[in-house]
């Protein structure tokens, strides 16, 4: 389970959670990228990216079975 494949996989997976967290913390309101509190953006998205991580060691990643 614990393969190069896998790895590749997870950190991928991470990644686009990740970028979908800041996406989200990011609210459409805000007409000026500097009003964001972008310590409360970058933490979420690690967080998220964390989860993802333990998500994917917990419950395995169907693209990265071995066939």
């Amino acid at each position: 389970m614990f393969t190069k494949k896998f790895w590749k996989a997870a950190v991928d997976r991470a990644i686009r959670t990740m970028a979908q967290a800041v996406i989200a913390c990011v609210p459409t309101t805000y007409f000026a990228l500097s009003e964001v509190d972008w310590i409360v953006v970058g933490s979420t998205a690690v967080g998220a990216g964390i989860i993802s991580i333990v998500t994917s060691v917990a419950s395995g990643l169907p693209e990265a079975k071995e066939e």
